[in-house]
């Protein structure tokens, strides 16, 4: 054995110790770190011959690498759709390496009973019924992918082909129907040769509004005359949290053949608060769902699920035919069900924050998120200098500058804000206006945080004012 492994197997509880010890002084600081950092990074080094070790690595690690990483999951990073992870879901993740358990199948292991347990859970708290079954996968770009290939083999079976057998020229061309489709939707399509293009964008309702017109959709169908689609539904736009009539849009199949498969990747997880679980009535209709745990469910990246009723169709895309893996059974292995065969037990981080937190803990989490997105709201319409462009819906504020907020301006504004290290937003288009959104997903936030970012966000504001004034004279 190599000197450097087998000194660290003899002291592997002091490696170990050594890491916690790392990790534990990086999360316990989160408070006071920068949030993005935003200097360059180091040049490549060379891979050293002779190994350090691991404690040689953790040393070299926390001098050179550390300090340029991210507070992302600390309770300013408003960027994206960025949730933590809470404490129970990093002992989990902690666990999942240490066992290093293949999840592909149930073979050797209880791992994939864990497995299915986490997913049952979960689906019971999206309030879907026994009919969906469900998988991890790496993300919701993937869950979306997976989704849309089982309603690709959905297609050929109205159409009386084969996709997984005949490949997917056989459909001829396919209609993806949306009013406001999420950026990964037409990357799946690309990676499943419906193509992008073949995204048909559906009017939105009226009323400063990113969910889908129902009647405007209705017609779009009634137009293909019979040919069967796949309609793509929002339960939680990334812009607005704006969701998608779930049951009228699934009324719609009583007339109209199609799919319907629900993006909800962190919108799901309004079925969690009574205030709020009204925005996904109707998501038990679905024929495929997306929902995304590294985001509102605070589970460490990479982990989402993908659910779906028609669990033959996607054994029929996914299945590995293989003697040492076995044929797919009544109840599948997950290397039958995922673009993966060798998988991490990604479902270990989730089980642990659900039987840490519950079903109550993780409510208080959405409800306290949706309550500071809404204080940061009032907080930015009352900042001169900034509007607000949609109402505060749930847990996103999207916001621009007064004035004329072109791509410049509104960049300058989140490298500012960033600079601050006070807080990191992203930006985006949102009715052909530049806008910054600032996403409440962390567990850890509270409202002195929102004051903070409101702070920073008032200041640079202020300062870019000044500038512009300066340069006026």
């Amino acid at each position: 054995m190599d000197p450097a492994l087998a000194a660290d197997l003899a002291r592997l509880p002091d490696v170990l110790q050594s890491a916690r010890d790392v990790a534990a002084r990086e999360v316990t600081g989160l408070d006071a770190r920068p949030v993005v950092r935003l200097g360059t990074a180091p040049g490549p080094d060379v891979l050293p011959d002779d190994g350090v070790g691991a404690e040689g690595a953790l040393t070299r690690f926390a001098e050179r690498w550390a300090p340029g990483f991210s507070g992302s999951a600390g309770p300013r990073y408003l960027g994206f759709v960025t949730g933590g992870a809470t404490p129970a879901a990093v002992a989990g993740d902690w666990l999942t390496a240490a066992y290093d358990q293949n999840a592909s199948g149930a073979a050797g292991s209880w791992a994939a009973a864990l497995e299915r347990e986490t997913v049952g859970w979960l689906r019971d708290l999206l309030g879907l019924g026994d009919a969906h079954s469900g998988a991890f996968v790496t993300g919701a770009t993937v869950s979306n992918t997976v989704g849309l290939a089982v309603a690709r083999e959905w297609l050929g079976e109205r159409l009386g082909v084969d996709v997984a057998r005949d490949g997917v020229a056989a459909l001829g061309p396919v209609d993806v129907l949306s009013g406001s489709p999420h950026s990964s939707i037409g990357k799946a399509m690309s990676v499943l040769g419906l193509g992008r293009d073949r995204l048909r964008r559906v009017p939105v309702a009226p009323g400063n509004r990113e969910a889908v017109d129902v009647g405007a959709l209705d017609a779009a169908l009634t137009e293909l005359g019979g040919r069967p689609a796949i309609v793509v539904a929002n339960a939680g736009t990334v812009n607005t949290v704006d969701f998608d009539d779930l049951r009228a849009v699934a009324a719609l199949r009583e007339r109209h053949g199609f799919w319907l498969h629900v993006d909800a990747a962190f919108g799901g997880f309004a079925a969690l608060s009574p205030a709020y679980a009204h925005l996904v009535d109707g998501l038990a209709a679905a024929d495929s769902v997306c929902v995304d745990l590294h985001k509102w469910l605070n589970v460490p990246y990479d982990a989402a699920v993908q659910f779906t009723r028609r669990r033959d169709l996607q054994v029929a895309v996914f299945h590995n035919s293989s003697p040492y893996l076995g044929p797919p059974t009544g109840d599948p292995d997950a290397l039958h069900l995922t673009p993966e065969n060798s998988r991490r037990l990604r479902a270990l981080p989730a089980w642990f924050s659900l039987m840490a937190y519950g079903r109550r803990g993780h409510r208080e989490i959405v409800e306290r998120n949706v309550a500071l997105a809404r204080r940061l709201g009032e907080r930015v319409a009352g900042t001169a200098g900034l509007r607000l462009l949609a109402p505060v819906r749930l847990n996103v504020v999207c916001f621009t500058l007064t004035g004329d907020p072109n791509r410049e301006r509104v960049a300058a504004l989140e490298r500012a804000v960033a600079a601050t290290g006070e807080a990191f937003l992203t930006p985006t288009v949102y009715d052909g206006v530049w806008a910054l959104r600032a996403a409440f997903s962390n567990w850890r936030t509270q409202e002195g945080d929102v004051d903070r970012v409101a702070a920073a966000l008032a200041a640079a504001v202020a300062a870019g004012g000044a500038r512009q004034a300066g340069a006026g004279r």
